[in-house]
């Protein structure tokens, strides 16, 4: 599976990442001799999804062109505790500078693609689709979005640019749900606008509106079930607050067609990859 993420873009992410590591060299890696060869092997120490090759595949390519990468297990995959993911051969010192920036990208993105899967899980069988937000890390999120998709879920506006959702303080500053819908229309002619409400009575103006979609912001079980009967398939249903890995089952149950889980990129556990060094890492023999 591939990111569909510029590798300009990538390259820039990885480039700042490394820049912070290195600062002005890596002084243990100095410590090796710099025509010194080696052999390194990335492991799982538990299950997960993966997610991040292009961003770990950069890093190496910035540091040295001559490393080479061997996978043996794509973005998406299924990861087993244990299991190799990749070996690594070339520059000793360029390999050992560019381990933790690597690992980093490869097992915050992996962290994210993980979770994401449990929540797909969770719901299996409701036809409830899993929506990420835009709770995540600055910088890195067209990156952890890639992740989300890579987890079986799926991806809500990338940003303020690429969809409507207008909400509370929104409503506030336009003067009404009526007034900002039309104000949407009439701004963004063609786009989808989605409305968050708060009470069954926002509901019934944003259907009034005609809005497409609604976020139904941190409802009960019994009153989310109660807008999907009021909608009746007028507009798309999104449940929002109060999700976790606990309640997600419940909600899905009563018949809304989507539910966003800040939770895939804000809380972000990175999943526990390791890479081991050979015993032949070698110095190349010198010309007499």
């Amino acid at each position: 599976m591939r990111s569909g993420i510029a590798a300009e873009l990538i390259a820039s992410q990885v480039a700042i990442a490394l820049a912070e590591d290195l600062g002005n060299g890596d002084l243990t890696a100095a410590l090796i001799p710099p025509d010194a060869q080696a052999q390194a092997t990335v492991i799982s120490r538990e299950a997960a999804v993966l997610c991040g090759q292009e961003w770990f595949d950069a890093v190496f390519a910035q540091l040295d062109t001559t490393i080479q990468i061997n996978w043996s297990v794509q973005d998406g995959s299924a990861l087993q505790a244990g299991q190799t993911l990749c070996t690594l051969s070339g520059p000793a010192r360029a390999i050992l500078s560019g381990e933790r920036t690597a690992l980093n990208f490869l097992q915050s993105l992996s962290g994210t693609a993980t979770l994401a899967q449990r929540y797909v899980q969770a719901v299996a069988g409701t036809g409830v689709r899993i929506l990420d937000t835009r709770k995540t890390l600055p910088g890195l999120r067209l990156a952890q979005k890639y992740a989300v998709r890579c987890g079986g879920a799926s991806n809500h506006r990338v940003g303020l640019y690429d969809g409507i959702l207008i909400k509370e303080n929104h409503i506030m500053a336009a003067g009404g749900i009526h007034r900002a819908v039309a104000q949407a229309r009439q701004h963004s002619p063609g786009m989808p606008v989605e409305v968050e409400v708060e009470s069954l009575d926002e509901l019934h103006q944003a259907l009034d509106a005609g809005a497409e979609a609604m976020l139904l912001d941190n409802m009960s079980l019994a009153t989310l079930a109660e807008a999907v009967t009021i909608t009746a398939g007028r507009a798309r249903l999104e449940a929002s607050g109060g999700v976790n890995l606990d309640t997600i089952h419940a909600i899905a149950q009563t018949g809304v067609n989507d539910i966003s889980v800040g939770e895939l990129t804000k809380h972000l556990r990175a999943i526990d990859l390791s890479m081991r060094f050979g015993t032949d890492c070698v110095e190349p023999e010198t010309q007499t």
